[in-house]
């Protein structure tokens, strides 16, 4: 006979223990971090319910899979639908001067009665003035050819990566990841001072003879292509780099065998099983470049027209809360509907390939 507790015995010392672990570690955040006292006590209370939704999961039998992934579950759940509904729930009202600045979705009238008050008229407004649709189609513009570029410069370096030995492979990567230690802000403020009229290139440029005046790389749209490429570059070449870096070498030896040319060998068996990190870094790069604003507002100016900008602007300039949360719901849907649609696609290939 077992002299082990029965699990419900077991349960309220796991999860008192697991409850002490959360406030533990917020008491640790206040100490230690110097976090506001809200913010420990969030930190605290969030660690403590994932632990206690561990145990729990534990006393009731649950597979361990499953409770790893119900945290990214809840942090999706809390994080983007809450939010997004939210500004659904906004982009529904009228702007008002107040606080908040929008209307309510419905009222209750003298005779109580319900009145509804939610419309669809801001997605009337952005989708008939031709600066929204402007400010989609600049971003989509701005987004692809980005990302054509990235692709382009990118797989090369991908390539060149999966096919080097350590420990220079190592390094390598580690010149790839190594501008992500340094704010994302400095290293668009660094492409300022190459790019301006006094800045590194034209002062090369110069120097060498090749130019007699400076040249105007600023406030331009080449300017804004150089900054998200630089910007994204890396999540164009990691996804790639882990579908080559899984690829077996002798794939290529064997095609060439049968009187596959290099190239040949390369468009037949390197390309097509690098295609899930191609689209994986395309993703990557096309998502947050349509949605781009800092690297516009500092390289392109009032020049280059994007719907983030847009956003910011109505936002903060015009305080319009209802019409900016139908654009940023619009922006959403264009990017959410093409990649389900896309990924319902490639399922319904693999289930036919089968």
């Amino acid at each position: 006979m077992s002299d082990a507790l029965p699990t419900p015995r077991r349960f309220p010392l796991t999860a008192g223990l697991m409850a002490g672990v959360g406030g533990l570690l917020g008491a640790t955040a206040v100490g230690w971090l110097g976090l506001p006292p809200n913010v420990a006590l969030l930190l605290s209370i969030t660690v403590g319910v994932a632990l206690l939704a561990f145990a729990l999961g534990r006393v009731m039998g649950w597979s361990d899979r499953w409770m790893v992934i119900a945290i990214p579950l809840g942090w999706f759940l809390v994080f983007f639908l809450v939010p997004f509904f939210v500004l659904g729930r906004i982009s529904l009202s009228e702007a008002i001067i107040a606080r908040p600045p929008y209307s309510p979705l419905w009222d209750t009238a003298p005779d109580g009665s319900i009145e509804i008050l939610a419309s669809l008229q801001n997605y009337g407004f952005i989708l008939g003035e031709s600066l929204y649709r402007n400010a989609y189609l600049s971003s989509m513009q701005v987004a692809a050819v980005s990302t054509v570029f990235a692709l382009l410069i990118g797989y090369p370096i991908a390539y060149y990566i999966a096919r080097s030995e350590e420990p220079k492979r190592s390094i390598l990567l580690l010149m790839v990841i190594l501008p992500f230690w340094t704010s994302f802000l400095l290293r668009v403020y660094a492409w300022i001072g190459f790019l301006r009229r006094e800045g590194v290139i034209n002062n090369l440029l110069l120097w060498a003879g090749i130019i007699d005046e400076p040249l105007v790389m600023m406030q331009t749209p080449g300017a804004v292509y150089v900054g998200i490429v630089y910007t994204y570059l890396p999540f164009m070449i990691l996804p790639i780099y882990s579908a080559l870096e899984k690829m077996d070498g002798s794939l290529i030896e064997a095609a060439e065998d049968l009187g596959c040319s290099r190239l040949s060998a390369f468009w037949l068996v390197t390309f097509p099983l690098s295609r899930p990190g191609i689209i994986a870094g395309c993703f990557l790069v096309f998502i947050p470049a349509m949605g781009e604003f800092v690297i516009p507002s500092l390289l392109g100016g009032s020049q280059t027209l994007m719907i983030g900008k847009v956003l910011w602007e109505e936002f903060f300039s015009n305080r319009d809360w209802p019409v900016a949360s139908a654009v940023a719901v619009v922006l959403l849907l264009l990017l959410v509907v093409p990649i389900v649609l896309f990924q319902r696609n490639q399922q319904r290939q693999q289930e036919a390939g089968k």
